[in-house]
């Protein structure tokens, strides 16, 4: 049966997914001039976004909320769903879903609080073109299958960030954006996102060496000159030490991203396939992220044999594709989160990386359960690999081939005779 979505007059409180960026800053006075007068609650789910928070609890009431809840959700949004990214490899287009696996978590805690609240509908400040409405709507249909949901880039006039500057000046909204530095940014403690202005046309440098436009790391220009050494220990699939040292799987990333960030890793400048259909271009700050995915990589060099680690990077495409299309709680996602947790299980060991002006490079790798035996890799004589084994390997490996040529042979010959 079709759900019926409650009428403007029907909607007499709403929660709001709140950054206190400029979309979502002109929602709330917007939503009170078209919901009749609503009371609109803002929700902003920290994961990460550091000095974004700071005076936003004053911002969202002046600007009209009648209440902010900021929800830390940062451990949580780390181990259980940033981690499972990492340990499955899945990336979007080499894009480490920063953005993607953000949007989810965010998602079920404003639900938890409409439900908490009473609320008649949930409203997010996504665009239309975007892949973020996706993420949030099909969270909030995955828990709260018969809640409205109102956004307002569906609905209102404006159709620029020009637009939005003019209306939120004509209402006193404060904005902490002018319109030279108007880049769109998402932020959060994995990665920092730009996109728009000189970033639109593919053509145009991104201006690494401008002073304010990176903010995780530095140009591998700027780098030090000499390299930084850095160890990981890994326990299936799962950082829990750095340098040596115990830490929780969010204090190794923040960590990460001060190291990486000083050493110019993790930039990535891509024209990525959106989920609507369009391309579009965007430039990424991922130093941890980078520096995980490496060491993960270089760990299961030796952990994992042929077969599993062939499929688990196969299905890491499909991985990725789900968590960047917004089916994080779908039944396919969680399976192959099913299948990662046991094709992880010996994944243990330490790596030591080599991180030099943007470069992340092996240093070394053990692993109490290494499959890499060096009696049988060597060049040299040994007692465990017998060569002469190799005449009867390639015997039967090649009989298909062998057996096509020898069809080919025998009807070439008919055919001569027949001649």
């Amino acid at each position: 049966m079709a759900l019926k979505k409650k009428s403007k007059d029907e909607i007499k409180k709403v929660v709001l997914a709140y950054s206190g960026g400029l979309d979502t800053s002109i929602i709330i006075p917007w939503l009170k001039e078209n919901y009749n007068n609503c009371e609109v609650i803002a929700v902003s789910g920290n994961v990460g976004q550091g000095t974004e928070l700071d005076g936003l609890e004053e911002k969202a009431l002046k600007t009209g909320a009648s209440k902010l809840y900021i929800e830390d959700l940062t451990d949580e949004y780390v181990e259980d769903f940033v981690m499972p990214c990492v340990k499955a490899g899945a990336k979007y287009e080499n894009y480490l879903l920063g953005t993607s696996h953000a949007r989810p978590i965010i998602a079920k805690r404003l639900v938890e609080i409409a439900k908490k609240e009473g609320a008649d509908a949930i409203c997010h400040g996504c665009t239309g073109k975007g892949n973020d409405q996706v993420r949030f709507e099909l969270t909030i249909k995955a828990f709260a299958p018969d809640m409205t949901i109102i956004a307002p880039w569906r609905e209102w006039d404006i159709v620029s960030r020009e637009e939005e500057i003019e209306y939120a000046e004509a209402h006193n909204v404060p904005l902490r954006i002018n319109r030279e530095t108007n880049y769109s940014k998402d932020k959060n403690l994995w990665h920092l996102s730009h996109e728009g202005l000189d970033l639109e046309d593919p053509a145009n440098e991104p201006q690494y060496e401008k002073p304010g436009f990176l903010e995780m790391s530095v140009s591998p220009l700027q780098a030090p000159d000499e390299p930084t050494y850095i160890t990981l220990d890994y326990e299936a699939g799962i950082p829990v030490a750095l340098n040596g040292e115990k830490m929780s799987q969010k204090d190794i990333v923040l960590a990460l991203n001060e190291i990486g960030g000083k050493n110019g890793i993790g930039l990535l400048d891509i024209v990525e396939n959106r989920l609507v259909g369009m391309k579009s271009r965007g430039v990424y700050e991922t130093p941890a992220g980078t520096i995980l995915y490496h060491a993960l990589e270089t760990l299961e060099s030796i952990t994992l044999d042929k077969y599993t680690a062939h499929k688990k990077a196969e299905l890491a495409i499909t991985f990725g594709e789900l968590v960047y299309n917004g089916m994080w709680f779908s039944p396919l996602r969680e399976a192959l989160s099913a299948f990662v947790d046991k094709a992880q299980e010996h994944t243990t060991g330490t790596v030591k990386l080599k991180l030099y002006k943007g470069n992340v490079m092996n240093a070394g790798v053990t692993s109490p359960y290494s499959l890499y035996n060096p009696g049988m890799a060597t060049f040299d004589e040994d007692e465990i690999y017998d060569q002469y084994d190799a005449n009867g390997f390639i015997n039967l490996f090649g009989l298909p081939i062998k057996a096509q040529a020898l069809s080919a042979q025998a009807y070439k010959l008919d055919v001569d005779e027949d001649k």
